[in-house]
C-alpha cells in the first residue's frame, strides 16, 4: 500500500515569514543541516517546508501530531533529496508500516512544490 502527501507554497509567502519572524523562524522550522544547506535561500526553504507539510499529510498526522524539526529533508551532493524522520515522527511512520520514503521537491519563480510517496509494508 502507498500513502502520499503532496504540498505547494507560493515563495513570497515564506519571504513575508522570514521578514517578520527571521532566526526565530527558522530555527523553529528547520534542522540545522537544513539550514545550513539552504543558507536562507527562499526558494530551497519552502521546498523544503513544503516537503515537511508533505510528509505530515502522507502521515496522517497534521501539524499538530509531530514537530517540524522532527521530518528532515537531506541531500548528499549528485543524489535527490531524502526524508529522515526523527521523534514521533518517525514512531508514527514505524507504526503505521513505512519502509520507504520517496521525495520529489521542484520550484520555480513564484512557488516551491513537494511530494512524498510512501510505501508501507503490506503485513502492518
Amino acid at each position: 500500500m502507498l500513502r502520499v502527501g503532496v504540498d505547494i507554497l507560493e515563495l513570497y509567502r515564506l519571504k513575508r515569514v522570514l521578514d517578520s519572524w527571521g532566526e526565530s523562524f527558522l530555527n523553529r522550522i528547520y534542522t540545522q543541516g537544513e539550514q545550513e544547506y539552504c543558507r536562507s535561500r527562499v526558494p530551497q526553504l519552502a521546498a523544503r517546508f513544503a516537503a515537511k507539510e508533505a510528509v505530515m499529510k502522507a502521515l496522517g498526522t497534521g501539524i499538530r501530531g509531530v514537530g517540524w524539526r522532527e521530518i528532515e529533508v537531506t541531500r548528499k551532493r549528485g543524489q535527490a533529496p531524502e526524508i529522515l524522520l526523527h521523534g514521533r515522527a518517525l514512531k508514527k511512520a514505524d507504526d503505521i508500516g513505512v519502509v520507504q520514503v520517496a521525495l520529489s521537491l521542484s520550484h520555480s519563480n513564484d512557488y516551491a512544490i513537494a511530494s512524498v510517496v510512501m510505501n508501507l509494508d503490506e503485513n502492518s
